[in-house]
């Protein structure tokens, strides 16, 4: 509407305008014509006037008025209804008889109305002044045309943009609906639901983040499923015994001393695998959390020194010959806590899925950017078919042994997204003759970034 109030506007202006310097200039020009002819006259009179104006260059407008320095008509080229012998004190001529060139136009009732007056001076004296008066049609009536093409212009514009404005809102609004629509069934859960939006504009790339988002939350949303259904299987098991035992403890009157003390065992057993799975989630709901920790720089020579150490005796009792390798300057920023449940859980999987006789090797190598933990065993290995599960929470590739081990499938998952806080990544591979290999690599800390 804005545009169209200035196409209405601004060019019609602009050509009054035009018109209005150009009669201006024509008028006074003719004007000045007159006043030259009257010039040389030391008083005016009627006769002499009409003399005068006799030889001058008839002028192209509508009409003449010469008056003496009264402002009386002297002469009038209007054949009826002269105003010769009147006194005509029109604003222009009185400007003019005060010594000053007049000009004045106007634009109504389909017709340019011109004015313009000079005063005729003798000898430094106003004898009198030259009034001319246009009446003018036919820049009016071009002026009305393009006044009347503008107005076409609009309507035509106005309808255009209208037509185009409603097609675009019903597009938009239809994409609208499809997006809020789809929002709306991803809201109640069903996260399997995808907004159908082509193209490629800001509506289809939004619709395909949209699809994007709903893409993790599905993916998000299974793990969480599956997470609750494989805890609360982990925790039901432990409890089911214990609740056995207990039963059974309680409903045998003549149960004996050995056979009671058995069973209080393997509940003892179960208590301390289910207070080892209720820590492990707990760990990890922090680890999703992100829960701030104190970070510093972590000489992992030193953590792997006392797993290592604490480990020991685990090996000894099983038989597995545990070797360390390690370089000094191995930096990380990190909590020396987390390192430590990193190396501790990856050593005690590789001694606790082992053989007799059989070895884990821990290896520490540093770069200029890296920090490499290598844990290596000759134990049972993975199927090259597990390798790219066994990080994910409560995975196991041999359930009954994982059990008898006392594994709960919720170590390497804590090893993968603790290194993963800090940066690092975690890998696992076939060891050649048989075993695994678990790497860690973390970035490297420099003493000097400590200043920086």
């Amino acid at each position: 509407m804005a545009v169209l109030a200035l196409l209405n506007t601004y060019p019609l202006v602009v050509s009054q305008n035009m018109v209005f310097r150009s009669k201006q200039t024509t008028m006074q020009s003719s004007v000045s014509v007159m006043v030259s002819a009257l010039s040389g006259l030391d008083v005016l009179t009627e006769k002499n006037v009409v003399q005068a104006m006799s030889v001058a260059e008839e002028a192209a407008v509508s009409r003449v008025l010469v008056t003496d320095a009264a402002g009386k008509v002297l002469y009038d080229d209007r054949e009826t209804g002269s105003a010769v012998g009147d006194y005509a004190l029109y604003t222009e001529i009185v400007q003019a008889l005060e010594g000053n060139d007049a000009f004045h136009s106007v634009y109504r009732d389909g017709a340019f109305r011109s004015r313009a007056a000079s005063p005729v001076v003798y000898r430094g004296q106003i004898i009198g002044a030259v009034y001319a008066y246009e009446y003018d049609t036919e820049q009016a009536v071009l002026l009305s045309g393009l006044q009347e093409n503008l107005k076409r212009i609009s309507l035509f514009t106005g309808l255009l943009v209208l037509i185009i404005s409603m097609v675009l809102s019903k597009m938009i609004s239809s994409r609208f609906r499809t997006l809020l629509s789809a929002i709306r069934i991803v809201r109640e859960g069903n996260y399997s639901h995808r907004a159908a939006v082509g193209g490629r504009d800001e509506f289809a790339e939004l619709a395909a983040e949209f699809n994007s988002l709903t893409d993790r939350l599905q993916v998000t949303e299974t793990a969480r499923r599956r997470f609750v259904a494989d805890a609360s299987h982990e925790l039901k098991t432990p409890l089911a015994s214990i609740l056995l035992l207990s039963d059974s403890i309680l409903q045998t009157g003549s149960m004996d001393g050995d056979t009671v003390r058995e069973f209080v065992g393997d509940i003892r057993s179960e208590s301390e695998r289910l207070q080892r799975i209720t820590e492990e989630l707990l760990q990890l709901t922090k680890l999703d959390a992100g829960a701030p920790k104190q970070e510093q720089a972590v000489a992992v020579e030193e953590v792997v020194g006392r797993a290592g150490h604490m480990l020991r005796i685990l090996a000894a009792e099983k038989g597995i010959r545990l070797e360390t390798t390690c370089e000094s300057g191995c930096l990380v920023w990190a909590a020396e806590d987390d390192l430590y449940q990193i190396v501790y859980n990856l050593t005690e999987n590789g001694i606790k899925y082992n053989r007799p006789g059989g070895f884990v090797c821990i290896r520490l190598t540093a770069s200029e950017t890296q920090v490499v933990l290598t844990v290596e065993d000759d134990g049972i290995g993975i199927p090259a078919g597990d390798l790219p599960k066994v990080f994910d929470r409560f995975y196991r590739v041999d359930k009954a042994r994982s059990r008898a081990a006392g594994g709960t499938g919720l170590g390497l998952a804590i090893v993968r997204d603790t290194a993963v806080r800090y940066g690092g990544t975690v890998a696992a591979a076939r060891r050649e003759g048989g075993g695994t290999v678990f790497t860690v690599v973390f970035p490297a800390w420099k003493e000097e970034e400590r200043t920086s």
